[in-house]
């Protein structure tokens, strides 16, 4: 199924897989605003769905998938200093290291997702690599095209 971006009048093409009638309507309804990679990658929702090779790309809205993939890896919430938004995080993130990072604020998964699913973002990820180590590869796509 394609629609027409407003801007430029081109088709966006859905080529995503495993979608729900829901999330189908939001990426007919965003198509232009939202990345190739979250118009075509496989949507995961419980931890019991997984890629289909190595090195696909998926996408999620699932706050436990997106919770258990960066706890498999070490990671935690975080986010930007002051780019607080009424009280809010800014700029969402995360910090894979034990030290941390002198630039990223730790916060709590609960805060972490408030914004998340305030923005309507999408966690766009891999699980691993093509040669099937494991990834730490994320981004966060948003309808509103802000930096996650």
């Amino acid at each position: 199924m394609a629609t027409k971006d407003r801007g430029t009048g081109q088709a966006h093409e859905i080529k995503a897989t495993n979608l729900t009638d829901e999330e189908r309507r939001f990426l007919q309804e965003h198509a232009d605003e939202l990345s190739d990679s979250t118009m075509r990658a496989r949507w995961i929702h419980s931890l019991d769905e997984h890629a289909e090779r190595p090195g696909q790309t998926l996408a999620t809205q699932s706050h436990e998938v997106i919770q258990s993939w960066a706890e498999e890896r070490g990671g935690r919430p975080a986010t930007v200093p002051e780019t607080e938004h009424d009280g809010r995080p800014g700029v969402l993130r995360m910090v894979f290291t034990q030290e941390g990072s002198d630039r990223l604020q730790e916060i709590e998964w609960e805060e972490w997702f408030r914004p998340f699913d305030e923005r309507q973002l999408v966690f766009v990820y891999q699980e691993v690599k093509k040669d099937g180590s494991q990834s730490n590869f994320f981004r966060l796509d948003s309808p509103e095209r802000e930096d996650g």
